[in-house]
């Protein structure tokens, strides 16, 4: 039911890139969490409802140059996650461990092992 109303409220009020509307007012619009909004909105995008963002907020694609910026937006969030992972990888030299489920298998006291 959220979904329909939330796809419903942006796409009957919020189209465009000129029409955006914060997180918080749809949080409290849908009265759900910020985290349980993001939850919702990636949801509907990986069912290809085209919801954007921007720096101003969400809104409901116009055109096909709203998504392809929301999709440049990712990217950009991707490569700063994959940098954050290579630099965590890299500090497990720090704790003598060569990769992250060596060390995740080390915290659990090796229980997996056959």
């Amino acid at each position: 039911m959220r979904e329909e109303q939330l796809t419903a409220y942006l796409k009957g009020a919020f189209k465009g890139r000129q029409h955006p509307v914060k997180s918080v007012e749809l949080e409290r619009s849908l009265n759900m969490s910020g985290t349980d909004l993001r939850k919702l909105i990636n949801k509907l995008r990986r069912k290809a409802v085209p919801i954007c963002s921007s720096r101003d907020g969400y809104f409901y694609a116009k055109t096909a140059g709203d998504i392809v910026r929301t999709i440049r937006k990712l990217e950009i969030m991707i490569q700063g996650l994959q940098a954050a992972i290579d630099g965590l990888t890299a500090a497990l030299d720090q704790f003598g461990e060569t990769s992250p489920a060596a060390a995740q298998e080390n915290d659990r006291g090796g229980e997996d092992r056959a």
